[in-house]
């Protein structure tokens, strides 16, 4: 460690989802500020797109967006700054992904090592799998016949493999989002397997800029507050050898490094932040610190780790039939009851003419109004909307059976509600459901390679594991609340930030005091109880509550709260994005002269 010590690694994270923005990767290239450009792009929502598009042609399956925007935009500066680069792009056809790169390389005349990490792809074990009994770790369902693809969440180890072995890019299929990050540390500082308290530490820097601009302002709750939204920068970190960093963001661009927006992002999509289950390890979140130490610069440290499980996570998808979302808008007095009457009229006269074709009944309907709140439930202030669009959802085994569908959305607007209009009436398309299944799969049965300059060796990685869970119970409920009868309720956004996320079917809401004594009353009434009842139209599952002292925070973890989850769920929003935004506005009550330091009460309606 002594040859490290005073070295910075500075590492760039150009992507957070198949889908961001292309000002991305030039912005951090430019600012001169990196030794490392980092790319993430597979959510499970990604992986099951993925599986669809190589079911249509199998030279796809990858992130295409990385060579076609990321790369061709920075390859000859990348090359020329000797900036090393990290993606796991590959999906579920990493060696096509980097054929592609090597092409574009070729034709702008840029030599390239670019390495390929694969062995997550597991699904010549499915037959036996499923033989064996094999069932989705979180619904018990047996193994599906239709799987399309089925990916292992690998490590950080066989990227720093390959940065050792002299690549210039390492392009890998399924990893967990924080390896493309942990994997240069572990390069560039040495640390071994079972350094776990390093570990945890990368894992919680790649963890902070794996979402890409939302660690410099990007969804933070106060976003009054965030400038620049059109010219963000994107997440710069100056990683240390024991284990610290530094977040930042190249200078000139919009945005703000917060320490209150990076504490948000530290508890995205995480659940017992005692037990951050990883490949390499398993993280302890509990007392991780952030701290603003300049304008746009916050230190963060504290992680600390244990040693890793001795399985993989598999993530593997199949097709459940198909979907159709139909989509009308609806304009004047009462909109939102004439919504309702026909997308109930819809689905009654489409069931009737699929009994006369002799088709079975829809698998899964679901109505929604948006713009009357009905993802709120109880909680809807839309009183008598006048404009809102109604959202129309129906799964089925047969294509057949959509196409009737289809074709009666339009009618609707001339047959039933005055006002009934549309930027387009056209007929909806059916596509393939793709639904995913998780379990877990013993590291020893997972055979991990590397390619590089035409050549194929193995990676051997730890696969004993050893994680033994420490002493650490969820925060239970407390007794009843009851209110002071001169408390005056405000919302919970006066006293705390949030963020919310997924995973498969669970919802996690970080919540953050925004001052030390904001803290106790916010446990004592934000309860799992509490936020259960809150969410009591969507959630239908546990609620668990967990204590991260040092971020003066708790995380709840809502489970069957998605109604499936990403390309399952049929709801507005299937990934838990909205949830933080909607606990916020839950009245909590404080003492009036709190409420007036506060800058008043809830308005009408909310109490």
């Amino acid at each position: 460690m002594t040859a490290t010590k005073g070295k910075v690694v500075r590492i760039g994270g150009a992507s957070g989802f198949w889908g961001d923005s292309s000002v991305a990767a030039p912005q951090l290239v430019g600012s001169g500020m990196i030794d490392y450009l980092v790319f993430d792009y597979l959510a499970e929502l990604t992986m099951a797109i993925l599986a669809a598009a190589r079911s249509r042609n199998p030279e796809l399956g990858y992130a295409t967006d990385f060579v076609d925007v990321g790369m061709k935009s920075v390859l000859a500066d990348v090359a020329a700054r000797g900036i090393k680069v990290v993606s796991n792009a590959g999906g579920i056809n990493p060696r096509g992904c980097a054929d592609a790169l090597a092409n574009l390389a070729r034709e702008m005349g840029i030599a390239l090592r670019i390495a390929v990490v694969e062995g997550d792809d597991v699904s010549e074990k499915i037959p036996a799998l499923r033989d064996s009994g094999q069932r989705d770790m979180f619904t018990g369902d047996p193994l599906p016949e239709r799987i399309l693809g089925a990916n292992a969440y690998l490590g950080a180890f066989p990227i720093a493999q390959a940065l050792a072995a002299g690549a210039d890019v390492v392009i890998t299929g399924r990893c967990v989002d924080s390896a493309v990050t942990l994997g240069p540390l572990i390069h560039e500082f040495g640390w071994s397997p079972t350094d776990y308290d390093l570990l945890a530490a990368g894992s919680l820097a790649g963890h902070v800029i794996e979402c890409g601009a939302q660690a410099t302002g990007g969804l933070h709750t106060d976003w009054e507050q965030i400038p620049d939204w059109a010219n963000i920068g994107y997440p710069v970190i100056e990683c240390h050898a024991d284990g610290t960093f530094v977040v930042a963001k190249p200078e000139g661009t919009g945005g703000r490094v917060l320490a209150a927006a990076v504490a948000e992002q530290v508890l995205y999509e995480i659940g017992d932040p005692s037990a951050y289950v990883l490949p390499d390890v398993v993280c302890d979140f509990r007392n991780v610190c952030v701290g603003q130490v300049g304008e746009d610069r916050v230190a963060v440290a504290g992680a600390r780790g244990l040693p890793p499980t001795a399985s993989y996570k598999v993530s593997a998808t199949y097709m459940d039939g198909f979907r159709c979302n139909g989509m009308l808008v609806i304009i004047g007095i009462d909109a939102a009851a004439k919504a309702r009457r026909t997308g109930a009229a819809i689905i009654e006269r489409t069931r009737t003419l699929l009994a006369k074709a002799g088709l079975p009944d829809f698998s899964a309907t679901h109505v929604e109004v948006i713009g009357a709140e009905s993802i709120y439930g109880p909680h809807s202030r839309a009183g008598n909307a006048r404009e809102v669009m109604l959202r129309v959802v129906v799964n089925h085994p047969g294509k057949q059976a959509l196409d009737i569908f289809a074709r009666e959305i339009a009618p609707a607007g001339t047959s039933w509600s005055p006002g009934t209009t549309g930027p387009a009436l056209g007929r909806p398309s059916a596509s393939p459901l793709i639904k995913q299944f998780a379990f877990t799969l013993p590291k020893r049965e997972v055979a991990i390679r590397l390619r590089l300059d035409g050549e194929a060796r193995a990676v051997a990685v730890a696969v004993d594991g050893g994680f033994r869970p420490e002493t650490s119970a969820p925060a239970a409920d407390g007794p009843a609340f009851t209110p002071d009868a001169e408390a005056v309720h405000v919302p919970l956004v006066k006293l705390a930030c949030a963020r919310s996320g997924d995973k498969g079917n669970i919802s996690n809401i970080g919540v953050i005091a925004r001052e030390p004594e904001f803290l106790p009353i916010i446990l004592q009434q934000l309860t799992p109880a509490s936020v259960k009842g809150y969410f009591g139209h969507l959630v239908s599952g546990d609620v668990v509550r967990y204590l991260v002292p040092g971020l003066r925070a708790c995380n709840f973890v809502l489970h069957d709260a998605l109604d499936g989850g990403g390309t399952a769920s049929m709801r507005l929003d299937p990934l838990g994005k909205g949830m933080a935004q909607m606990l916020l506005d839950m009245p909590i009550a404080v003492p009036p002269e709190l409420a007036r330091r506060l800058g008043g009460p809830l308005g009408p309606g909310h109490v």
